[in-house]
């Protein structure tokens, strides 16, 4: 059995082109990964600000004369 050049070079291509697409399949999916890690920090930032405005103690001094 021998191989040739051509059938070296059609499998390497072939390789390539399975490459080619996984890096692409990769960096849609950590667009994807940085969206959703994005909205789950701000989510947290706000509650955690909603919950610390609801715990201070609001005192109210009146003056009368």
């Amino acid at each position: 059995m021998t191989i040739t050049r051509n059938d070296l070079e059609g499998k390497l291509r072939e390789i390539e082109d399975v490459v080619v697409e996984t890096e692409d399949e990769a960096k849609r999916n950590i667009r994807l990964y940085v969206v959703g890690a994005t909205v789950i920090v701000v989510a947290i930032v706000a509650y955690s600000m909603w919950r610390s405005s609801r715990r201070r103690i609001h005192v109210e001094v009146y003056q009368t004369v």
